[in-house]
């Protein structure tokens, strides 16, 4: 066996990743654009570029969208370290730790509950989000089959939504904008409802008309449906959409009438993101299976959970199978659900509601200006979330780029440039990321627009 050779001293790290890494969504490349983070605290990134050149940033995006506390949080950093003085792994097969039991009551003391719906009484501890979703799918499709109707294997999904990339989640995400072309025999066949109308341009009459068409797809394939899946009421990477709250109880309505579990995705926006802890509370439902992840341990480690109804949790525990199938190596590791726990009680100082509040007002001040630009079709804004809706695809080197000038990490995808950042955000700090998008975009889609 040969030794492993240092890499050339004149080699850079950015060099050096291009040779042996793939990142997401990228192709394995050897010119591929990339900055070398050095040091991270609070809400700024400390970046190096190919040719050596430092630049300070703000993270606009809260690295995709779960570092809420900021970097180097010291209430997080020491959770962490109390529970590398203990263990920090443990299988969770027939053993337990206090990490994760104190998780699982903080989550559902947490968790949406509402006057006469029922209560989501158990949690599952899953490895990422998208991981979550697949344990939820899998959950219903048991309930199903344990309440005597096994012939209902397939969801209903909301056009536009995006639930992962795992093979299941995939299959429930959006048809067309997913990846269903790239994997046609891997996915499953499932049924997907219209997108609902927008929030900022919806009637009456636009709602009611969606009503119909979901209505109707569910008593068309009620006899072959285990649940019905969505984001509540913010669309998050299939477009950064926002929806009205009538909607959602649209889909507790029909589900509740067809038998089907409704399952909400709430990865990208629970834990405050919206304005709310969870989305689903500004419909005041409750769901059957709930799903979180990304901002749940404060972006420090990958952990997810998939929350459920007592009522769901009696039914496949008393079924054929007689357990939830599902169990990752890393279910409940101690270390991350620890820094969950720290995670979950900042959050529950309630100090976040008046952080998101700040941040809104400040990215819809900010990001107004935007709406002159030719290039700009729409500029959104919920809670800690801002959009810039491009007409055409972002030049997403060339305004990336544009924005480490002004001070800003964006990450911008398809036509969209947003903004997601930690709650720790000040007022000024929140200006200098509306300004930097707005100036980004101004600068390379504007200019090439009156070229």
């Amino acid at each position: 066996m040969s030794p492993i050779q240092p890499s050339p001293i004149q080699q850079s790290l950015i060099q050096r990743d291009r040779s042996v890494l793939w990142h997401p969504y990228a192709p394995a490349s050897d010119s591929l654009p990339l900055w070398q983070v050095g040091d991270a605290q609070g809400i700024r990134l400390q970046l190096r570029d190919e040719a050596g050149q430092r630049h300070e940033v703000v993270d606009a995006m809260s690295s995709w969208w779960s570092v809420i506390h900021g970097y180097r949080n010291p209430l997080l950093d020491a959770a962490a370290k109390r529970q590398l003085a203990q263990f920090s792994h443990v299988m969770f097969g027939g053993l337990t730790h206090e990490p994760a039991v104190e998780l699982a009551e903080l989550l559902l003391a947490l968790a949406p509950s509402e006057p006469g719906q029922p209560r989501l009484e158990r949690v599952f501890l899953a490895d990422s989000g998208s991981v979550s979703v697949e344990v939820a799918l899998k959950l219903a499709v048991q309930f199903q089959t344990a309440s005597g109707r096994p012939r209902r294997q397939r969801f209903l999904s909301i056009r536009g939504g995006y639930h992962g990339d795992t093979a299941a989640a995939m299959g429930v995400c959006d048809p067309v904008d997913g990846m269903h072309s790239a994997f046609p025999g891997l996915l499953a066949s499932n049924v997907f409802a219209p997108r609902p109308p927008s929030a900022g341009m919806a009637n009456p009459e636009d709602i009611a008309r969606w009503k119909d068409d979901v209505a109707r797809l569910a008593s068309a394939h009620g006899d072959e449906l285990a649940g019905i899946i969505a984001e509540p009421i913010l669309q998050g990477a299939g477009g950064m959409f926002i929806y009205p709250a009538e909607c959602l109880r649209i889909l507790r309505d029909i589900a509740n009438e067809h038998g089907l579990l409704l399952i909400l995705d709430e990865i990208a926006t629970g834990f405050g993101r919206t304005g709310e802890l969870f989305a689903a509370q500004h419909a005041g439902i409750v769901p059957d299976i709930l799903c979180v992840g990304k901002a749940l341990t404060g972006g420090y480690l990958t952990l997810a959970a998939m929350l459920c109804t007592g009522e769901v949790a009696r039914a496949v525990s008393s079924g054929p199978a007689g357990a939830l199938l599902h169990g990752p190596t890393f279910m409940a590791n101690p270390l991350a659900c620890a820094v969950a726990n720290a995670s979950l009680k900042i959050l529950d100082g309630g100090a976040w509601r008046e952080d998101v509040a700040r941040i809104e007002t400040g990215l819809a001040k900010g990001l107004t200006p935007a709406a002159a630009l030719d290039a700009v079709k729409e500029v959104r804004t919920i809670g800690a979330v801002g959009v810039l809706e491009l007409r055409d695809a972002v030049d997403v080197p060339a305004v990336t780029q544009a924005a480490i000038r002004h001070g800003v990490w964006v990450r911008p995808f398809r036509n969209l440039v947003y903004a997601m950042p930690p709650y720790i955000s000040t007022a000024s700090e929140t200006a200098l990321i509306a300004e930097g998008m707005v100036a980004a975009v101004a600068e390379v889609h504007d200019r090439a627009g009156s070229a």
